[in-house]
């Protein structure tokens, strides 16, 4: 779809310039994550809505008549803010007068902090910040994809610092939610949030996404070969042991992903790669990554795990744990989470072996099951100027403590103890040491931040 920003917010807000005060000027507005699933979050993705959907002069006649008729149609009556779009084309040649502050991008902060805040510059343009609340609070989804991963990343890790080799962290959850994420624009925001955490992605869209709107200037990700259900089964059963054979000779260096469950799993293990096919496994170049995809995660992880070992034989490491000969290894793409990923680990370790053999391929549950409320993400209204004077607002619902909402004009302040405050800024000035940073203003992106900068920030606890 074509896009025209004046039709990008919800309905009701068309109607908002009416419902403020009379002599309202300006109006603060801030980003917070309010709990949920979650303790901590991971700043991410709001450079790429700024780039692709604020920066520049994004209000033109040709929009402000098309929106007009708009809401005429579809909301009856005269609700269109006209003359507020006309000045802001007018006064600012389209540009948005409007200031966003936000913590740099990949900061990993508590819950229940100021993520963002935004205002007006313009008196005449009191709306636009609820107006592009729409839009900006959609961040909420690449932050939650990289706190999620990161969740992963170090429940991950904690099993490789105790049984293996920390060094493999980096590769060892692999996105597979390309073909499952909900649109191209998802899958290339949700894929690229993946990356702050990790380097192994099936998603090609985002990867192109940190190139252009992060300056990924060096490959981000990597992928291997891999097999799929249709690439096996297109060889009958009665060719399922060629099938294997043939993709060790198509790539005979490097990692080889064969999922290998389509007939008989451990028929495969044990008959095919751990004995007809053995020898061309040991003599290979590379890695040979089996994968299971039906049946209980934990149980057949385990158990192809354990059969390797038998077929290929396995070394205690010097943690005292299994691992399987450097030829082969296991990923499991099939019901894996953060919950199924720690009960995988937990049950591998628990029969002696080291995290290492396993590597996890992640889909719908890493880019499709969450939502704005997994961590309660809002944008709310905390300051107003009336009649030249500012008002702190918020909300304090008696039925639902939880959704009280802050007060003032807002900054973020890091104490010398390590510890985050969400502070209301004096009326007359601001706090020297705030976090927040001015990324954009007036229609212009102020500061940006490369992939390489936000995965460092990523990686500090």
């Amino acid at each position: 779809m074509q896009l025209n920003l004046l039709r990008r917010s919800d309905s009701y807000k068309y109607t908002h310039w009416r419902q403020y005060p009379p002599g309202t000027t300006h109006v603060h507005s801030y980003l917070e994550a309010r709990g949920g699933r979650f303790t901590e979050s991971v700043f991410f993705g709001l450079q790429y809505y700024l780039r692709e959907y604020l920066a520049g002069a994004v209000v033109t006649r040709e929009k402000i008549e098309d929106a007009d008729r708009f809401v005429r149609a579809h909301l009856g009556g005269d609700h269109f803010h006209r003359a507020m779009w006309e000045h802001i084309l007018d006064k600012h040649g389209g540009r948005l007068p409007v200031r966003i502050r936000a913590v740099p991008e990949g900061t990993v902060m508590p819950v229940h902090h100021a993520l963002m805040t935004m205002e007006n510059t313009d008196p005449m343009c009191a709306s636009l910040p609820c107006f592009l609340e729409t839009l900006l609070l959609k961040v909420w989804y690449p932050t939650t994809v990289a706190t999620l991963s990161r969740e992963i990343k170090k429940l991950i890790g904690g099993f490789l610092e105790r049984t293996g080799d920390p060094a493999l962290l980096p590769f060892k959850l692999h996105d597979f939610g390309y073909r499952g994420a909900s649109s191209e624009e998802s899958a290339a925001i949700g894929g690229a949030a993946h990356l702050v955490n990790f380097q192994g992605t099936d998603t090609v869209l985002a990867i192109e996404m940190l190139q252009d709107y992060y300056g990924a200037t060096e490959m981000p990700a990597f992928s291997v070969p891999a097999a799929e259900h249709s690439t096996i089964t297109a060889w009958g059963e009665a060719g399922e042991e060629d099938a294997y054979r043939n993709m060790l000779q198509q790539f005979p260096e490097g990692i080889v992903s064969v999922v290998s469950d389509s007939y008989d799993l451990f028929r495969a293990v044990e008959t095919m790669w751990g004995d007809h096919l053995r020898d061309d496994v040991l003599a290979r170049r590379g890695v040979l990554v089996v994968r299971p995809d039906s049946g209980n995660p934990k149980d057949i992880v385990l158990a192809t795990v354990q059969k390797l070992a038998a077929r290929f034989g396995a070394e205690e490491n010097s943690k005292g744990f299994l691992v399987l000969n450097p030829k082969v290894r296991v990923i499991q793409g099939d019901g894996v989470n953060l919950f199924s990923i720690g009960e995988i680990l937990e049950h591998v370790t628990g029969h002696g072996f080291s995290a290492d053999n396993v590597t996890f391929g992640m889909g719908g549950a890493l880019l499709q099951q969450v939502n704005r409320d997994t961590m309660q993400f809002a944008i709310k209204a905390s300051c107003v100027t009336v009649n030249g004077r500012e008002r702190d607002v918020r909300k304090h619902p008696a039925t639902d403590a939880s959704k009280a909402s802050k007060a003032g004009r807002l900054a973020l302040v890091r104490g010398g103890d390590g510890r985050w405050e969400t502070r209301r800024m004096p009326f007359a000035g601001e706090y020297p040491d705030d976090v927040l940073e001015t990324v954009f203003e007036d229609g212009r992106i102020t500061l940006e931040h490369t992939l390489a900068e936000i995965r460092a920030r990523a990686e500090k606890v």
